[in-house]
């Protein structure tokens, strides 16, 4: 497998070459933080098993939510987190998605935009699940924010994982979407109208940008694009969206190859499903990668309406009330997994953190 971090040491002088005028605060940050993720030059930490007292000394992760090579354990408490929170209904996966015309502006005003997106798409749910005849109540969502496409390309779209459920909190009901006429399909298969929700959302957003002052461009489309899309119990959804929040927008096993100052990567077509690859020089490959870094502090997932933590209570009444148990299996939120020791197979227990690679620093290592 090609490791990231050995892709940056190898490119990164002709990428700051070429990119160094065109780099937010936080994307440096996270070259820097990547290049060095559990390499030799990262900082160390010291092991000892409990069986046979062997000491190692092991490289530090970076930690970055961005780097690929991080946060396995973070993704899998975040899904268990979601899953813990379904509710009988049938799910749908909506994304609003930015027209191409407002991309510049949205990469010049990042952490204005990407908010505006979040907050215009779950207002807009919001307000149609108040006004359905089938619902009438308040929704929940999670929403996630992408700003890639399977190619790489900057393209910021929200998605939301919706029940199609709602809660009347005045009367005390529980409504969910009925199901067609059709007795042969077992889920609902419709939500809301994807062109009514696109009118919506773009009327909110635009009006969004204007309140903050920003400018828009000479022009822009008249019809956008809302994907309506149902799920089922959102399970497969949620394990989609949980793959791109802390660990990047690629996965290393996708990177194929690195030669000949080009790397290629693989990437599955949305439109035919088909696996396909991609080669790039090796600075406009690490570009595609740093364009998707986030705003320091920016929050890319976001629980609204009756699946927002605060609600935890109502939600956990509810789910004993309809006697649903999810995720049954889960005890609660899996352990980090244990480092095992190389001799004995033993768990070993971490004395020491963040000490100073002794290759970087020259220093011997510490004895056992």
């Amino acid at each position: 497998m090609i490791l990231l971090s050995s892709i940056i040491q190898t490119f990164e002088a002709d990428f700051l070459a070429a990119y160094r005028s065109r780099l937010l605060p936080s994307q440096r940050q996270a070259l820097a933080a990547m290049k060095q993720c559990r390499t030799s030059h990262s900082p160390v930490m010291l092991a000892q098993c409990d069986g046979c007292e062997k000491r190692l000394l092991i490289p530090h992760s970076c930690g970055h939510r961005h780097c690929p090579h991080c946060q396995q354990h973070e993704s899998q408490q975040w899904l268990e987190r979601q899953l813990k929170k379904q509710v009988p209904a049938t799910y749908f996966l909506l994304t609003f998605t930015l027209p191409a015309e407002l991309r510049a502006l949205a990469w010049q005003q990042q952490r204005e935009l990407y908010a505006l997106m979040t907050r215009c798409s779950w207002e807009t749910v919001k307000t149609f699940t108040q006004n359905d005849p089938q619902l009438q109540g308040h929704a929940g969502a999670i929403s996630v924010l992408h700003t890639h496409s399977r190619r790489l390309d900057y393209h910021p779209h929200i998605h939301l994982v919706m029940p199609a459920a709602a809660i009347d909190p005045e009367k005390r009901l529980w409504r969910t979407k009925r199901r067609n006429k059709d007795h042969r399909q077992q889920q609902v298969g419709y939500l809301f109208n994807h062109k009514a929700l696109a009118k919506v959302f773009r009327a909110k957003l635009l009006e969004g940008i204007r309140q903050a002052g920003l400018a828009l461009p000479a022009r822009y489309p008249e019809t956008w694009v809302v994907d309506v899309k149902s799920v089922g119990s959102g399970d497969k959804a949620l394990v989609y969206l949980g793959r791109y929040l802390y660990k990047g927008v690629i996965q290393e096993k996708d990177i194929l190859a690195c030669r000949d100052g080009q790397v290629t990567f693989r990437f599955q077509d949305s439109k035919t499903k088909k696996r396909q690859t991609r080669t790039l020089p090796g600075a406009q490959f690490l570009w595609l990668i740093l364009q998707h870094v986030l705003p320091k502090g920016f929050r890319r997932a976001r629980n609204f309406g009756f699946l927002h933590p605060n609600s935890k209570r109502m939600l956990t009444l509810l789910q004993y009330l309809l006697g649903l148990h999810p995720v049954k299996t889960l005890a609660g939120l899996r352990n980090r997994p244990a480092i095992l020791c190389p001799c004995c197979g033993g768990a070993m227990r971490i004395l020491k953190t963040r000490i100073p690679s002794p290759l970087a620093s020259g220093r011997p290592a510490p004895s056992g």
